[in-house]
């Protein structure tokens, strides 16, 4: 009930009767104050008039008045500046560290609004208020889109931050592991995050010349070059066809030549994966990438373009990988570069992110405004979220309103967060909605 008390205050949702303290005040709302997120009372900077006097300060809001002890705000000087207390139900008077008590205001939901908040926590359709979407206004929509377009590239860039303190500071480094948690789509990820954060860059940089040692290195730190993670039928092929041994023996010997450590193999996945993706395969296109010095951070921020930044990704598979998708079972040739959607999920959680980060870190908006140029560039993802979303009625023009979509399921919608939701708001104070 504390939220939906939170969401009238917020909205100025009260009820037709003048507004008074408990003990008869009037009380005449002029700004709500500023919804604080953080610790401290729940609204900074309201402006109120309470008898007349005008007072500016916060505003703390609790289901019940004793929650103000069970709190233990009374203790807390940060409620010293607290000028009016809401709650749904007076069971207390508020006292301050100071012993001042505190006017309070016993705030009804509206009837309207608590009918329409159980309707949609108890709705089993998905989303719940899909019967509204078809009914408001595009301007609408497309700012709420808008604002959980630009939501999804900060929690994204909340992430490569972190892998820059990973990689002790390095934006190139965070760069690579961004690129290679994505080359992992989705079902090897975390095997790819984890295998480029133990990849020694550093080091294999002094054999950047050669595609041989780095595809060795590459594959050994995967532990890939395990024989254990050969099935038994290929073991035999594998060793005579030779490359699995040559790779293996490179390997173990820049292994001692540098300390390395493979991470477990039965971290990556293979079942259920079309053979394109197996990390054989996306590991030896890495491995050309980085050969080819198109990982490099400098090389991403040249790329003006969508079509400039599709070449960076471009890549092949050395010989052996164009005749085999794991070691010792032989296929039809092919290259086996990148697929058109392939690239367009790299751009998509790679690239844009990438710039939008760095652009914040160096204060460079032509950075960010290429971010999102680029995602309304690119083609709208099609998964299962993009197409629930157009189940209800919503249009799905770019990558930008993908990425919007999947931010606004993932965040709210899974999270049960209406209240923080526009649309969810718009549902909360409609007074009838036509099915």
């Amino acid at each position: 009930m504390e939220e939906l008390i939170h969401y009238c205050w917020q909205h100025k949702l009260f009820p037709l009767a003048p507004l008074c303290t408990t003990d008869g005040r009037s009380v005449e709302v002029i700004d709500t104050g500023l919804h604080n997120s953080h610790a401290g009372p729940d609204f900074f900077n309201a402006k109120l008039k309470i008898d007349g006097m005008l007072w500016v300060g916060n505003v703390e809001i609790h289901d019940k008045a004793s929650d103000w002890y069970l709190h233990g705000h009374d203790k807390d000087p940060n409620y010293d500046s607290v000028i009016l207390h809401v709650v749904g139900k007076v069971d207390a008077e508020a006292r301050t560290m100071n012993g001042v008590v505190l006017p309070q205001l016993r705030l009804r939901v509206p009837e309207q609004v608590s009918h329409n908040y159980e309707e949609l926590l108890r709705t089993e359709s998905y989303p719940p208020c899909y019967r509204i979407i078809p009914q408001l206004s595009k301007l609408m929509l497309h700012s709420w889109m808008s604002a959980m377009e630009t939501e999804r590239l900060e929690r994204k860039t909340d992430d490569i931050v972190r892998r820059v303190d990973q990689c002790g500071g390095s934006w190139e480094g965070a760069y690579f592991v961004t690129l290679a948690r994505n080359f992992g789509f989705g079902t090897n990820s975390e095997a790819f995050e984890q295998w480029a954060l133990n990849l020694p860059l550093d080091k294999v940089g002094h054999h950047r010349d050669d595609i041989f040692q780095i595809e060795a290195i590459f594959m050994g730190q995967a532990g890939l070059l395990s024989e254990e993670i050969l099935p038994e039928r290929y073991r035999q092929s594998a060793h005579e066809e030779g490359y699995f041994d040559r790779l293996r023996d490179e390997y173990q010997y820049m292994a001692h030549k540098f300390q390395l450590h493979p991470m477990d193999w039965k971290l990556w996945r293979f079942l259920r994966l079309r053979p394109q993706n197996f990390p054989y395969i996306r590991i030896a296109q890495l491995a050309t990438l980085y050969y080819r010095r198109q990982t490099g951070l400098g090389e991403l921020v040249e790329q003006e373009s969508v079509k400039d930044a599709v070449g960076l990704l471009q890549t092949e598979v050395t010989p052996y990988w164009r005749t085999h998708y794991m070691f010792g079972e032989p296929g039809p040739k092919s290259g086996k570069r990148l697929s058109a959607s392939s690239a367009n999920l790299l751009l998509v959680n790679t690239v844009v992110p990438t710039l939008f980060a760095y652009g914040r870190h160096k204060d460079d908006d032509r950075l960010c405004q290429r971010a999102f140029d680029f995602l309304e560039t690119l083609k709208a993802e099609d998964n299962s979220i993009v197409r629930m979303w157009q189940g209800c009625g919503l249009t799905v023009d770019n990558a930008g309103d993908s990425q919007a979509l999947i931010q606004l399921k993932r965040e709210y919608c899974d999270k049960r967060e209406c209240i923080r939701c526009r649309i969810g708001y718009e549902y909360l104070k409609g007074k009838s909605f036509s099915i």
